[in-house]
């Protein structure tokens, strides 16, 4: 992998005050990239862009020749140090940016979202399914984007746990999804919890046909103890403030105690990432 263009991707980004961890990011999201085969030339649409941490790595490999459409039902005050408006309008301003647009506060659910049939070669969705509200949500997005485009490129988070030193990671989502269950609105960044197995099953009921799949490994990603950090902070406010039976409670305050246990005893390893190629069937 080439460093010198990661380290050109995070100066598009202008975010040389956190340089070392957006390189980190930057390079996993490059793994992705390049497992999805994304050709030069293509035209993508992907779905929960965020702050632009895939879209930057689509805009590279799509080439001046290519395209890439970034939509977010986040509005663009959201997000911190950086907003996803201010990250989207910086990133725009590179050199990638006349290849790129970004949309925010879009439901790609709603009438606002019309596309030709074809329009896209590739559609992405990458590390956002679990921001989403259902299983029914995620269901009426993969068919409704089959229209859209050839191939479906997807990553997540892979909850099979194949390292102890995963094991914080998977109970903090463990927990933030459990909490979820008890909440009638949501800023969370886990609120439904998808299995490997479960985004399969998702994905051919849409009609797609997975034609090639991987667990991609990046063990200096942050986000395991991000989301440790949040969830030991957060969760006990919650588990006091939300209408949840004190059986479920008590389980939960238990598996509170056995993430700061883990915690405790060292970083650990974020969870490693499903990532799927599916086409049309």
């Amino acid at each position: 992998m080439n460093e010198s263009i990661i380290r050109d991707l995070i100066k598009y980004m202008d975010v040389e005050d956190n340089a070392a961890i957006q390189y980190i990011q930057t390079e996993h999201r490059m793994k992705l990239g390049l497992f999805w085969g994304i050709q030069e030339g293509s035209r993508v649409l992907e779905i929960g862009c965020g702050q632009g941490d895939t879209t930057a790595v689509l805009a590279h490999l799509v080439g001046e020749q290519g395209y890439v459409h970034g939509v977010d039902i986040a509005p663009e005050d959201y997000g911190a140090p950086l907003t996803v408006g201010e990250a989207g309008a910086k990133l725009r301003r590179s050199p990638l940016g006349d290849r790129i647009r970004m949309d925010y506060d879009y439901d790609i659910l709603s009438d606002q979202a019309q596309f030709s049939e074809n329009e896209f070669d590739v559609i992405v969705l990458s590390h956002c399914s679990w921001y989403l509200k259902s299983f029914d949500e995620l269901a009426q997005i993969l068919s409704k984007v089959r229209t859209w485009g050839h191939q479906l490129c997807f990553a997540e988070w892979d909850a099979r746990v194949t390292d102890v030193s995963q094991l914080s990671h998977w109970l903090s989502v463990l927990i933030q999804s459990q909490v979820e269950c008890y909440k009638e609105n949501s800023f969370s960044n886990v609120r439904t919890l998808f299995t490997t197995e479960d985004i399969q099953e998702l994905v051919y009921a849409a009609g797609w046909t997975i034609k090639e799949e991987a667990s991609i490994h990046s063990p200096e990603l942050q986000d395991g103890r991000w989301e440790t950090e949040m969830t030991l902070a957060e969760a006990p406010v919650e588990l006091q403030m939300l209408p949840i039976p004190d059986k479920v409670k008590t389980l939960l305050l238990s598996e509170l105690k056995l993430l700061k246990t883990h915690h405790v005893s060292g970083p650990g390893s974020p969870l490693g990432t499903y990532a799927m190629v599916a086409k049309k069937q």
